[in-house]
C-alpha cells in the first residue's frame, strides 16, 4: 500500500538523520581539538622557535578548515533531510486526515465570479487546493489555483499534464527528493521582485574599466609584497592602497543599488539553482517534462547560470562586513568586481531567468497533480471523449477529500439528459453532487480521479450548491440562487456542453413557488447539450416532463431500518423515485418530536 510506501522511506530517513547527528557530533569534537591543538604548536612553536612546530600548527590549522568544510557540507545534507521527511509526512498526513491543517489553503484564490470553487471546496479551509498542493513557491500555488477550473482546457495541453503527472505518480522518490529541496525556500516564495530588479536595465562594463579594476588590485599586492619582501618601500603600496579606498568609498551608494537585488537572495538562488540542476540531470520520457528540460539545458544550462549568480550574491554579501569591506576593497576593489560580475550576468543572462523559474513552477503544479495518484489506490486517469454530444461516465466513483477505506463508490453513465434526484436527509444527494461535479475539475486540471474509470466529453461546469444571502449586496438566499440559475440559463444559449448540478432547487421560498420556479428552470436547462442533475425533496418535480427530445428520468438514495430501528444508508444512486423519508425520525433522534 501507498501508506506502508511512504511509512518505510520515513523509517530510513529517521535512521539517515540519527547518523547524520552522530557524525556530526563527530566533527564538531575533532575540529574543537583541532582548533586548540593548533593553537597551542603555534605558542609552542613561538617560545621554542621550532619550525616544526610551526608545521604542525599550519597542519592543524589545515585539518581544522577541512572539518569546518566537512561540518558544513553535513549541515546542508541535514537541511535537505529533514525537508524530505516534511514532504514525506506531509503526504502521510493525506492518509490520516491532519491535512487539513495546511497553512497553503488557498483561499486566496476564491472569486466571487466563480461560485463553483466555493461550492466543490475547491479553495479554502478542507479544500481540494489544500490536499493537493505540493506547491512552496507563489507561481506554482499560482498555476495550481489556474488548474483547478470549470471550464475545460484544451485537450493535448490536457494530454500533456496527464503524461507529466503519472511520470511523476511513477517516480515518487523523484518528486519527493525535488519537494524537499525546495522546503529549504521560503513558504510561499514570491520570485516576482527579485526578477523586477534583476531585469532592470544596466550598462555593461567596458573592456578598459575591467583591465583597470583587474591591474589596480595586481600592482597594489605586488608592491605590498615587494616591501614584505624588502625589495621596495611601502610607500608605493600604501599609496595604492589609499588610491584604491578612494575610487571606492564616493561609490558605495551606487554600488549598493546596483547590488540590491542580490541582498536577500543568496540562499533562495542557491536553491533554485540546485533544483534545477537536478531537472537538467534527469531522463524524462513524458514529452512535457523533456520539454521543460529541454528549455533548462539551452545555452549552456540554468544551473550553471544559477550557481554563478548565486556565487556573485556571496560575494555581495561579504561586503556588509565592515572590516571585510576595508580590506577587500584596499587591497582588491572588490565592490568594482562584485558590480562588473553582476552587471555582465544580467547581460548575458537575466532574460532567460524567468523562464527557468517558470519551468520549477510548472514542475510544482505537475507534482501537485500526482499527489492524487500517490495517495489513492483506486484512481485513474480520465478519458478523454471527443465526441461532440455530451458523455461522462465513472465506476467505483469517490470523492477525494473523503477517507477512501469509508467512502462508498458509486458508478454513473449519462449522455443528454436531466436526472431529478431524491432522497431522505443524509441520504447522499449533496455528495454525490459534489464529487462528480469536483471530480471534472480535476479531470480537467490534468490530475487523476478516485474513480476505477472515468470518461467525458468536453463540459462546462455549473453548480448552485452552497449558495448563502449576501446582506452588504442585500441578497436573500432565494435571490442568490435565481441569479445562479440565471447564469446557466444564459450560457446555455451558447449551445455550448454543460454539467449542471443543482442541490435542493429553490430551497430558500415556499413549497409552492419552489416548485412552479424550478419547474420552469429546469425546463430551460433541459437540452441536448446538457448533462442536469437536480436534488429535491419535492416529489412533485419527479413527473416532470421533457420540452424536447431530451428525457428527464428519476434516480433516488434510500435508507433501510434494521431490526432495532436504526436507521441505514447505502449512499448509492438507484434509478426510479425514492420512495420514503426520514425527517421524522430525525427530529425524534434529536429530541425536537416526540415519540
Amino acid at each position: 500500500m501507498k501508506k506502508d510506501f511512504l511509512a518505510a522511506e520515513i523509517e530510513v530517513d529517521v535512521l539517515k538523520e540519527q547518523s547524520m547527528a552522530h557524525h556530526a557530533q563527530s566533527l564538531v569534537l575533532g575540529r574543537t581539538f583541532l582548533f586548540f591543538a593548533a593553537i597551542f604548536a603555534a605558542a609552542a612553536g613561538y617560545d621554542q622557535h621550532s619550525l616544526l612546530l610551526y608545521s604542525l600548527a599550519i597542519a592543524l590549522a589545515a585539518l581544522f578548515l577541512c572539518l569546518l568544510q566537512l561540518h558544513s557540507r553535513l549541515r546542508r545534507q541535514q537541511l535537505l533531510l529533514q525537508g524530505h521527511m516534511a514532504v514525506l509526512k506531509d503526504y502521510t498526513a493525506r492518509f490520516d486526515g491532519s491535512w487539513r491543517h495546511f497553512p497553503d489553503d488557498g483561499t486566496a484564490f476564491l472569486r466571487e465570479d466563480t461560485p463553483q470553487a466555493s461550492d466543490l471546496s475547491l479553495f479554502g479551509p478542507d479544500s481540494f487546493y489544500q490536499y493537493l498542493s505540493a506547491a512552496r513557491t507563489q507561481a506554482g500555488r499560482q498555476r495550481l489555483a489556474d488548474a483547478l477550473q470549470p471550464a475545460p482546457p484544451d485537450f493535448a495541453e490536457l494530454h500533456a499534464r496527464q503524461q507529466a503527472a503519472a511520470e511523476f505518480m511513477e517516480r515518487s522518490r523523484l518528486a519527493f527528493d525535488l519537494q524537499g529541496i525546495a522546503r529549504l525556500l521560503p513558504e510561499g516564495h514570491d520570485v516576482r521582485p527579485l526578477l523586477a530588479e534583476i531585469a532592470q536595465e544596466t550598462t555593461t562594463p567596458t573592456p578598459v574599466f575591467l583591465w583597470i579594476i583587474r591591474l589596480l588590485p595586481l600592482l597594489t599586492l605586488g608592491s605590498l609584497l615587494a616591501a614584505a619582501l624588502d625589495f621596495l618601500s611601502w610607500l608605493p603600496g600604501a599609496l595604492l592602497v589609499l588610491l584604491q579606498l578612494t575610487l571606492t568609498l564616493p561609490l558605495v551608494t551606487r554600488h549598493n543599488a546596483a547590488l540590491k537585488p542580490l541582498q536577500h537572495f543568496s540562499r533562495e538562488l542557491a536553491v533554485y539553482a540546485q533544483l534545477l540542476a537536478r531537472l537538467e540531470e534527469l531522463d524524462f520520457h513524458s514529452p512535457r517534462l523533456r520539454a521543460l528540460a529541454e528549455r533548462l539545458q539551452a545555452g549552456g544550462g540554468a544551473s550553471l547560470a544559477l550557481q554563478k549568480l548565486a556565487r556573485i550574491s556571496d560575494f555581495a554579501e561579504m561586503r556588509y562586513n565592515f572590516f571585510f569591506f576595508l580590506l577587500a576593497n584596499a587591497l582588491l576593489l572588490w565592490d568594482f568586481h562584485c558590480r562588473a560580475l553582476f552587471q555582465r550576468w544580467q547581460a548575458r543572462t537575466a532574460g532567460a531567468l524567468p523562464d527557468w523559474l517558470a519551468v520549477w513552477s510548472e514542475c510544482e503544479l505537475l507534482m501537485s497533480l500526482a499527489v492524487v495518484g500517490q495517495t489513492r489506490e483506486n484512481c485513474c486517469f480520465p478519458e478523454l471523449l471527443t465526441e461532440s454530444a455530451p458523455r461522462l461516465q465513472a465506476r467505483d466513483l469517490q470523492h477525494l477529500l473523503l477517507d477512501e477505506a469509508q467512502g462508498v463508490p458509486n458508478d454513473i453513465e449519462v449522455r443528454s439528459e436531466t436526472r431529478i434526484i431524491t432522497g431522505s436527509n443524509m441520504s447522499g444527494k449533496t455528495t454525490f453532487l459534489r464529487t462528480l461535479a469536483s471530480s471534472v475539475v480535476l479531470a480537467w486540471a490534468g490530475a487523476p480521479v478516485c474513480a476505477a474509470q472515468f470518461g467525458l466529453t468536453r463540459l462546462h461546469v455549473f453548480t448552485s450548491i452552497r449558495v448563502t444571502d449576501d446582506i452588504t449586496k442585500g441578497l436573500s438566499t432565494f435571490y442568490a440562487e435565481l441569479l445562479r440559475i440565471k447564469s446557466m440559463v444564459e450560457f446555455a444559449k451558447k449551445k455550448t456542453p454543460m454539467l449542471i448540478c443543482i442541490d435542493e432547487i429553490f430551497k430558500g421560498t415556499n413549497s409552492a413557488d419552489r416548485i412552479i420556479g424550478a419547474r420552469a428552470a429546469i425546463e430551460r436547462l433541459t437540452g441536448p447539450q446538457n448533462i442536469t442533475l437536480v436534488s429535491t425533496h419535492d416529489f412533485e418535480l419527479c413527473d416532470l416532463l421533457s420540452p424536447n427530445d431530451t428525457p428527464v428520468t428519476n434516480y433516488h438514495f434510500a435508507e433501510t431500518y434494521d431490526a432495532e430501528g436504526h436507521i441505514r444508508f447505502d449512499f448509492r444512486l438507484q434509478p426510479g423515485r425514492c420512495q420514503t423519508t426520514n425527517a421524522k425520525y430525525l427530529l425524534r433522534l434529536a429530541g425536537i418530536l416526540d415519540e
